[in-house]
């Protein structure tokens, strides 16, 4: 059977890229990563990307007019190399509808919050200074909306006392490196199912 293209878009030192490509290679994950997204030429994930032997598309945001300008260029791109899912693994930037439309159901993101709560930047440092006791990591659709998409999956987290943002976010980070990867899993094999703002995970369901 066909190997799910997907395309990853980071900005930063690429954990989530890593742990994707990782996942790939040692046959956890049965998809064909055909091309990072970048819009930092500087960022460690483009470095990570040619490791792994996965082609860097990398642009610089500054260069365009607008959002939509840049993502009218990547979307021809993902559409010349047959892209079917694009998973967000730390992309620091707004997805515009664009890219939302064509891509609706098949564009997920990672967050590391229990979402709905701590949406946007800083998850971890929010939920430090609200005092929860409990976060987490989301995967979830890209709606067009600030972490407001339907959710796939979540794990939760505990806070510790004496936490700092730090300490939390190594222990944030590690779930994201397993629970994006198990949900890919689960989207490439065909076992999700979108309805409205419910997402189904069936056990016994093969990608046609």
């Amino acid at each position: 059977m066909k190997k799910l293209k997907i395309a990853v878009f980071a900005s930063g030192q690429g954990t989530n890229f890593q742990a994707l490509a990782d996942a790939a290679a040692d046959g956890r994950l049965d998809v064909d990563i055909g091309l990072l997204v970048c819009d930092k030429a500087a960022a460690p994930v483009v470095a990570r990307a040619e490791q792994a032997g996965v082609e860097a598309y990398v642009f610089a945001p500054n260069s365009y007019a607008s959002r939509e300008a840049y993502e009218t260029e990547i979307l021809a791109e993902l559409r010349r190399r047959g892209v079917e899912l694009i998973v967000l693994a730390g992309y620091m930037r707004i997805i515009t509808q664009v890219l939302v439309e064509p891509y609706y159901g098949r564009m997920i993101n990672v967050h590391p919050a229990l979402l709905p709560s701590f949406p946007g930047v800083n998850g971890i440092r929010q939920a430090l200074e609200y005092g929860v006791k409990v976060t987490g990591v989301t995967v979830h659709y890209v709606d067009g909306g600030m972490d407001s998409g339907p959710i796939i999956a979540q794990r939760a987290v505990e806070v510790l006392d004496g936490d700092t943002e730090s300490t939390l976010g190594e222990r944030v980070q590690k779930v994201e490196r397993e629970l994006l990867p198990w949900a890919v899993a689960q989207i490439a094999a065909g076992r999700v199912r979108l309805d409205g703002r419910h997402v189904t995970i069936a056990s016994d369901t093969v990608r046609s």
